[in-house]
């Protein structure tokens, strides 16, 4: 008996709405309705005269006021507007002014049930309650007013007619009020806005309401009676063709403004954006959106009038039913392909038409491209972060390969004190090559990952561990104890320590290596040689590093030492490079040594040029011809840069005017080191050869590598912002072998995107180096960046390029390096091979690296 009461209590709960209205709103009808009942049987006590048949007459009229009437929304809500003034206009001359709050009051009572049954809207008890209340206190303020007044409503006269229309004014204020201090204290709304979207709407059905009832007055005991129900029947049309414009006025609106906001490339916040703009398109209780990508469901819900975004779950988890009300659904597809399911829980059952339909198919369209916008931009990510990771680990121990101990210690080195000790130790596996003639190649594997486990269990967080091919390991120490090292000690003292230190480290790192360990049944001891260098952070980069730990490790091999330090007097490379830089100096003064080649970048759909590049070459009397992998790096330790960068772009633009002055207006690109950008006198030295040789900015590219992005002083950033000022343009050259590509282009206004050669050379074999060039063009053309591949040397590898949309290539394919005397015949001969572009181009810019 009493599990059957508790769940009648519990339906009657959920009927009459006291269940899920909030304790402030509790009050507030509760205190509504005592007011209201008061102010009811007040007026029915103190003002009689009146018949029972007339006071039934107007309780119909109210009731026929409220079940024609309309809903407009404001805000999160839809209110109704209906004929309420009319009525009480009417009111007025039916019956005792005092009769009027009870009248409205018991009529709505009577009225909103009844609505919601022939319109399937959902109310509940508790709003009708509300409704009613409020509607009682409308008309004892208007039954109020016309009594100060003193003026007689039965016949109506001029005076009357005025207080009468100024009764029915304050009637709707005043219920507009009420309206928005409910939905003030129920969703937080602020008054005066809902006051004001109530009002805006609805002035000429003020006017309407008002010249309605006074006609009503006037015709009332007249044979004229029969124009009444015709003449409210065309106001009602009017008014519904009113509300509707302004309606859809609003809703075109929200969609602008939802499909701005649907502009993201995440996708929890495209769901996100979805579920509050399909609330504010729709009339609807609950939005469910299922992305087919990640397999969730996203669901937001309107709770006491206020739109919840109530989170995500696994698509594969049922969804709960809420209630028996409408669903409508929209499958999500971009070129055929599902993305997700948009689920529209309806507030009404009379709610959903034509124009709604149209809205979902616009907007459904939509959503569905931001959310497959959205898992591009995350499989483009994720593949980058994926391809980034392989390109720089090695795939059998996972430790760090040899490029990227190259750049993230120079990265490293860069953050230190110039003065800091660094150390780096190069270790070699002895007899490695027995073990896998003797156990196999999986048992030396087994073997490297050994050493590899080793090796970074011995190591700090702070120091970078790698295995730089075959059974070579390296070490970079950062952080040498302090107590080894005195900032204001003497160099060599400094050094001399912190060499003591790393020593010590390198023989207890061959004794752990050397462990007794079991592989493929049998017990190994690996021993290994060590080669040491020490250095200031500030005097070399990672390259000159490993070179001279190679050349100690190469001495200790030789005497037997396990461990052996770098010894200057015993480099020979060394002495060599410095005796580089002097033939240098001699070679920039003379007019026979350093001189360019260039190789032209076609485009790839016509077989146009449109470009050429600089390459430099030194004709040395001595060493015979050197490239710039030679020499480059000892230009950029000297102090000669600055006069190198100035001859190198001296020659170039020279050519580019000769060019120019047959007709042929190509650019011209030249590669240009990371360290040239910290000389600020670079733009002015640009502007200078740019003005002599009579050419426009536009015909010079500078070709940068990503570690620009690396440095963190801001005298890069000021030399960058200058030559862009002046017009030169910039290309990416060899992008996407660094780690820092994205931000990169974040950093720096590029013109070109050039693929590095080795993707291009491994994308007929590799899925990884493909979906890589892939990626870089489909990152060009998102971003308006011109594409370019290096290293084109076959017709397979150009189809698969064009194919891939990528706009233009260089290589062996085209055409060699070739000197100054023969490039403008080959121009010439490139020009003429061209065929007609199969579809409108932009003006090509910059040009492909050799």
């Amino acid at each position: 008996m009493s599990t059957s009461l508790s769940r009648t209590w519990d339906r009657w709960q959920r009927w009459s709405g006291v269940a899920t209205a909030a304790r402030p709103v509790r009050l507030l009808t509760a205190a509504l309705a005592v007011c209201a009942a008061a102010v009811a049987v007040a007026g029915l006590l103190l003002d009689g005269g009146g018949r029972l048949a007339d006071f039934g007459l107007l309780v119909g009229l109210v009731v026929l006021a409220h079940l024609f009437g309309m809903r407009m929304r404001v805000g999160s809500t839809y209110i109704d507007v209906d004929w309420g003034e009319a009525a009480l206009i009417v009111g007025f001359t039916l019956v005792p002014g005092g009769w009027l709050p009870a009248a409205t009051g018991l009529a709505v009572l009577v009225a909103k049930p009844v609505l919601a049954l022939f319109t399937g809207n959902r109310t509940t008890a508790f709003e009708v309650l509300r409704a009613s209340a409020s509607l009682t206190l409308s008309a004892g303020l208007a039954v109020l007013v016309v009594s100060v007044s003193g003026v007689q409503t039965r016949p109506m006269t001029p005076s009357s007619v005025a207080v009468v229309v100024l009764a029915a004014v304050l009637y709707l204020l005043c219920s507009a009020l009420l309206l928005a201090l409910h939905l003030g204290v129920r969703d937080g709304q602020s008054m005066v806005g809902v006051v004001w979207q109530a009002l805006r709407g609805t002035p000429v059905m003020i006017v309407g309401n008002v010249a309605l009832g006074l006609l009503a007055v006037g015709l009332w005991r007249s044979s004229w009676l029969w124009v009444l129900p015709p003449l409210l029947w065309l106001v009602h049309q009017l008014y519904v063709h009113r509300l509707r414009e302004d309606e859809e006025r609003r809703t075109w609106g929200a969609f602008a403004a939802a499909s701005r906001s649907l502009h993201k490339l995440d996708e929890v916040a495209v769901a996100q954006e979805g579920l509050r703009a399909a609330q504010s398109l729709f009339p609807v209780r609950a939005v469910e959106l299922t992305v087919l990508a990640s397999h969730t469901r996203y669901h937001g819900a309107t709770r006491g009038g206020v739109f919840e975004l109530a989170g995500a779950e696994r698509a594969d988890i049922p969804p709960a039913e809420s209630d028996r009300l409408p669903v409508v659904t929209r499958l999500l597809e971009v070129a055929g392909g599902p993305v997700g399911l948009l689920t529209l829980r309806l507030s009404r059952q009379s709610a959903w038409g034509l124009n709604d339909q149209h809205r979902l198919a616009a907007f459904g369209d939509a959503l569905a491209a931001a959310l497959h916008d959205a898992a591009t931009h995350s499989a483009l990510r994720e593949l980058r972060e994926r391809n980034t990771y392989d390109s720089h680990h090695d795939p059998l121990t996972r430790l760090l390969n040899r490029d990227a101990l190259l750049e993230r210690g120079d990265a490293v080195l860069r953050g230190l004190d110039a003065r800091a000790p660094v150390a780096l130790l190069l270790l070699d596996m002895d007899h490695f090559k027995e073990v896998n003639d003797t156990l196999g190649h999986l048992a030396g594997d087994e073997l490297l990952q050994t050493a590899a486990t080793r090796l970074v269990a011995d190591a700090d967080e702070s120091e970078l561990v790698a295995r730089l091919g075959g059974d070579e390991f390296a070490l970079l120490i950062t952080d040498l104890p302090a107590m080894s090292w005195d900032r204001d000690a003497a160099e060599p003292d400094l050094l001399g320590a912190a060499k003591t230190v790393a020593e010590r480290r390198a023989r207890a790192l061959a004794a752990a290596l050397a462990s007794p360990t079991e592989v493929a049944g049998v017990t190994l001891s690996s021993e290994v040689s060590v080669g040491v260098v020490v250095a200031a952070a500030g005097e070399f980069d990672p390259t000159e590093l490993l070179r001279r730990a190679d050349i100690a490790l190469y001495q200790a091999k030789e005497s037997g030492a396990r461990v052996t330090a770098y010894d200057p007097a015993r480099d020979r490379t060394s002495t060599d490079r410095l005796a580089l830089v002097a033939e240098l100096r001699t070679a920039l003064a003379a007019d026979d040594q350093l001189h360019l080649v260039l190789q032209p970048a076609v485009d790839l759909h016509t077989g146009k040029p449109t470009g050429v590049e600089a390459l430099i070459r030194w004709h040395h009397p001595r060493r015979g011809l050197l490239t710039p992998v030679h020499f480059v790096r000892a230009v950029e330790a000297s102090d000669l840069l600055g006069r190198f960068t100035r001859h190198v772009l001296d020659q170039a633009l020279g050519f580019a005017a000769q060019w120019g002055a047959l007709g042929m207006e190509l650019p011209v690109a030249v590669n240009l080191s990371p360290r040239s950008l910290l000389d600020p006198r670079l733009p002015a030295d640009v502007a200078e050869l740019l003005k002599k040789h009579r050419l426009p900015a536009s015909r010079l590219v500078l070709e940068i590598t990503e570690t620009v992005v690396l440095s963190p002083l801001p005298v890069t950033d000021q030399v960058l912002q200058e030559l862009r000022k002046l017009g030169v343009r910039f290309a990416v050259d060899d992008f996407g072998t660094g780690f820092s590509s994205l931000t990169f282009l974040t950093r720096i206004a590029v013109d070109e995107l050039k693929i590095d050669r080795t993707f291009v050379a491994r994308m007929g074999e590799s899925k990884q180096a493909a979906a890589i060039v892939r990626a870089v063009v489909d990152l060009g053309r998102q971003l308006g960046i011109r594409v370019v591949a290096e290293g084109v040397e076959t017709g397979t590898q150009r189809a698969a390029l064009s194919r891939l949309g990528c706009d233009a290539a260089q290589g062996f394919h085209f055409s060699r390096p070739l000197p100054g005397d023969q490039i403008i015949e080959a121009l010439r001969t490139l020009a003429s091979a061209a065929r007609p572009a199969r579809k409108l181009r932009a003006e090509p810019g910059g040009l492909a690296s050799g």
